[in-house]
């Protein structure tokens, strides 16, 4: 049975959700099988740790701003990596997220990989500590509890320089009454 969750789209919190971890949240949907849940990283919770801090030797290649991103609540301890490339190769220390979506060139890093095998042929990179990750059946139930809103990604949704903003310019570009939505006050009851 097909859920419509596939790897590439975004998730977008609706202003119901209130938990949080992903409030205002826009999480990129990186991996997903339905019989083995979803993982995802939140895109615009940048924190205040400069990416040398943590993975000096990725530091230099970190497109702006330079700082870790949470990429949700699960094991903050841990930190992963998109990157967006040029072409259709798929070097060593790059995974392509999916071949089929306009995130196609956006793909996961070896952070254990020597940074110059990558250095030459990156576009953009971010780093993100933790993520986001649901088990089998429980992310397409809160989908359909009206938690989230499920859209498509652009790559430049990963990279977004103003990651603050990013929830308002994803749900506006939909259109229709997401655009409205893109209008709620943070604090729906001032409204």
């Amino acid at each position: 049975m097909e859920d419509g969750i596939r790897v590439g789209l975004l998730l977008v919190a609706t202003p119901q959700l209130e938990d949080p971890n992903f409030r205002r949240s826009v999480v990129l949907l990186v991996e997903h099988d339905m019989d083995g849940g979803t993982l995802g990283v939140v895109l615009n919770r940048p924190t205040e740790v400069p990416v040398g801090r943590v993975l000096e030797p990725w530091a230099e290649l970190v497109t702006g701003p330079a700082v870790v991103f949470q990429g949700g609540p699960v094991a903050l301890e841990s930190a992963l990596a998109l990157a967006r490339l040029p072409g259709e190769d798929e070097p060593l220390g790059w995974r392509a997220l999916d071949g089929g979506t306009e995130v196609s060139r956006v793909g996961l890093v070896d952070l254990e990989a020597p940074p110059a095998l990558l250095a030459a042929e990156l576009l953009q990179l971010r780093v993100f500590a933790g993520y986001a990750g649901w088990s089998a059946g429980q992310l397409h139930a809160e989908i359909e509890d009206g938690s989230w809103y499920l859209v498509p990604a652009e790559a430049g949704d990963v990279f977004a320089g103003d990651p603050d903003r990013l929830w308002q310019s994803v749900l506006r570009r939909q259109g229709g009454d997401l655009a409205f939505v893109s209008t709620f006050p943070e604090d729906p009851t001032l409204n």
